[in-house]
């Protein structure tokens, strides 16, 4: 049994990985925003603003196998409507976060011997797309992390990061709020179907797991093909 870190686990993504992880036998301990409901007893939940300045971390054990930071957001306005300080909220959000918790996370994973990270990303970094560009500006930053902190923590540490295409999560709720949104999303990918958070979570599950001995610095696209093919 290894012991299993998940930043932002009360829904979508998160939520699945967590769950998958217990269910496989490992010890995970996940967070959560604001209200949650722990519908899962062998998941062990606290309570985390990763924007706080005076998050309590110490939930946060001295080994560990493997980490995924989940929060995310999804804000899709036109350029011209979006404030400079809205990129900086949503930087402090899916970059600032990740980087406070992985601070603390690699001292942990080096007690254990070693371990994986997951981040994630988004398919608009790789393909560019209209009014993505405050999700894909921090997305961006991400995977420059990924690689970079990659580099620095081989041998010890594998760092991956999975770029997804739109997935059925409580965050894309408003982009599939009926069928007709559904079917011209699901048209747009060669798969012909959105993503669900078992297709994300399973490649999650994978990378932190022992049998990915030998990926590190990737980026990942689970994206329906998207981001390679035109069909």
């Amino acid at each position: 049994m290894s012991t299993f870190l998940i930043i932002g686990a009360s829904s979508g993504i998160g939520k699945q990985l967590a769950q998958q992880l217990s269910a496989a036998g490992h010890h995970v301990i996940a967070t959560y925003n604001k209200h949650f409901v722990d519908d899962t007893p062998d998941i062990e939940y606290h309570q985390l603003d990763v924007l706080s300045d005076e998050a309590d971390l110490s939930f946060i054990p001295t080994s560990l196998a493997g980490f995924a930071y989940c929060p995310g957001s999804i804000s899709l306005k036109p350029f011209s409507r979006i404030k400079p300080e809205d990129f900086i909220s949503d930087f402090k959000l899916q970059v600032t976060g990740a980087v406070k918790i992985l601070q603390k996370v690699f001292p942990a994973l080096k007690e254990n011997g070693g371990g994986s990270v997951v981040l994630f990303s988004t398919v608009a970094v790789k393909l560019g797309l209209p009014f993505h560009s405050q999700v894909a500006a921090s997305k961006g930053a991400i995977e420059g992390l990924t690689k970079s902190l990659a580099a620095e923590y081989a041998p010890t540490i594998r760092i991956n990061c999975i770029a997804p295409s739109l997935t059925d999560t409580p965050l894309a709720a408003s982009l599939l709020g009926n069928d007709e949104k559904r079917e011209a999303n699901a048209q747009r990918h060669p798969l012909r179907k959105i993503g669900s958070v078992e297709d994300i979570a399973n490649m999650a599950e994978f990378l932190l797991s022992e049998k990915n001995a030998w990926i590190t610095g990737q980026v990942i696209s689970v994206d329906g093909g998207m981001g390679t093919l035109k069909i």
